[in-house]
């Protein structure tokens, strides 16, 4: 795809640098409904099918981590862009680390112990921080 074939809505932009600042200044991962709301109450104009296509393209780039859970998708901004890495998340809070990848050797052999060939995967591991234990 060339520089002019870009689809318009994959463009850095005005829209884009509004959702990656607000992103940046969230705590843990949250939901483009949250981040919707947040953006739009601090004055900014805009749709949330547009924070969406955003999120979803600072994802593809590097540039926004994702996370999947019953509620739907979480994002937040990567902390290691280009870096293969997981993340410890907090079920109360949200509040997440990123933590070293798993024995990439021991993933490789159950796949192959199963008929799979590994293309990629992700690991994100739940539970509660320190904070949300103390004030338990």
């Amino acid at each position: 795809m060339t520089s002019e074939t870009v689809r318009p809505d994959l463009r850095e932009g005005p829209k884009r640098e509004t959702v990656r600042r607000a992103l940046a200044r969230t705590d843990g991962f949250v939901s483009a409904q949250q981040l919707h709301l947040e953006i739009n109450a601090g004055g900014d104009s805009i749709g949330l099918a547009t924070v969406y296509r955003h999120l979803g393209a600072l994802a593809e780039q590097g540039d926004a981590d994702t996370i999947s859970v019953a509620s739907g998708q979480l994002f937040r901004t990567c902390t290691r862009p280009g870096a293969h890495h997981h993340h410890l998340i907090c079920d109360s809070c949200g509040t997440a680390a990123d933590i070293a990848p798993a024995d990439e050797e021991w993933i490789r052999t159950a796949a192959r112990e199963h008929g799979f060939t590994v293309t990629h995967h992700r690991i994100e591991v739940f539970g509660r921080c320190r904070e949300c234990l103390d004030s338990e």
